[in-house]
């Protein structure tokens, strides 16, 4: 049960923490304090392999479409990515997730639309910068320094997942695990020392994402579940680091059953008490109207 007191309690105790500020993030020319104007990604999957069938597309065009619609609805960037991170879903190598990806990132970038490219392949990642990505989304560390490089090369921000193995793809067996322990120590450890070696290889603009659609208590939903919402309400104990939270956000298909559309509107509401900075969400308009709604609203009369 989430109480009230609870919620006090933590920020009692992480009062520091709470209070940090973050660094803005900087893509495709907007310099953006994401605690004043939190950023919107919208989710366009290429792989049918996606849980989230929602943003699955089927072609070309209608990965073109639902970026442009995602656009329309109030996404400030466009999350492109053409591989699960299902650990049971077909693996698509860097050649053929940059034959899918490229074009697209091509067309939006000429149509002025802000491009995130979802991959832990140095080849994919490489090719989309070039054809116009603005931000890379990072779901491996096992590349890191040559993904840093490309980034700083082409001034695009990064946004570092927190993934306990090589890649997405290939987790170690720990993070499989409940949740039970504080995971924030080790994910504080990984984000301290990659945003150091980031930077020291010059990227400008950067981001964490806790990654929690990541490997946890995939035995388990409801713990999973669990385990999600406490993360997202103890984001801002990693605003020590001084950059922007980014949080894609959950949906339990196990807790919402047939509302499951609503929930990730639901979990924004924690996020964004946890402060979080950047919503990767499959459903734009649910989530930039709670943003509206709570950046409107007071507990105070």
């Amino acid at each position: 049960m989430i109480r009230l007191a609870d919620l006090a309690a933590l920020a009692a105790e992480y009062a520091d923490d709470l209070a940090h500020p973050v660094a803005p993030l900087r893509f495709g020319g907007r310099t953006l304090d994401t605690d004043v104007s939190p950023v919107v990604m919208g989710v366009v999957n290429l792989s049918r392999d996606s849980s989230y069938r929602e943003s699955v597309v089927t072609s070309a065009d209608s990965a073109l479409r639902r970026a442009r619609v995602l656009v329309a609805q109030g996404a400030d960037l466009v999350d492109l990515g053409a591989e699960s991170s299902n650990g049971t879903s077909a693996r698509v190598d860097a050649e053929a997730q940059t034959a899918q990806l490229v074009p697209l990132i091509r067309e939006l970038a000429r149509e002025g639309v802000a491009v995130s490219i979802e991959s832990y392949e140095a080849a994919t990642v490489r090719a989309g910068l070039e054809a116009g990505a603005q931000v890379v989304n990072l779901t491996g560390s096992h590349q890191d320094a040559e993904m840093f490089d490309l980034a700083a090369a082409h001034d695009a921000a990064v946004v570092l997942c927190h993934v306990r193995g090589p890649h997405a793809r290939d987790l170690t067996a720990a993070a499989a695990s409940s949740g039970a322990a504080d995971p924030f120590p080790a994910m504080l450890d990984q984000f301290a020392r990659r945003l150091d070696d980031a930077r020291s290889r010059g990227v400008t603009a950067l981001a964490i994402d806790p990654g929690l659609g990541f490997g946890f208590s995939l035995d388990d939903q409801r713990a999973r579940a669990r385990h999600q919402t406490a993360v997202l309400a103890q984001t801002f104990r990693l605003r020590r680091l001084g950059v922007p939270v980014c949080h894609s956000l959950p949906h339990s298909f196990e807790l919402f059953e047939d509302q499951f559309r609503t929930a990730e509107g639901f979990f924004t509401v924690w996020a964004h008490l946890g402060g979080t900075g950047v919503y990767r969400t499959h459903e734009v308009p649910h989530v930039v109207a709670v943003l509206g709604a709570l950046g409107e609203l007071s507990v105070r009369a």
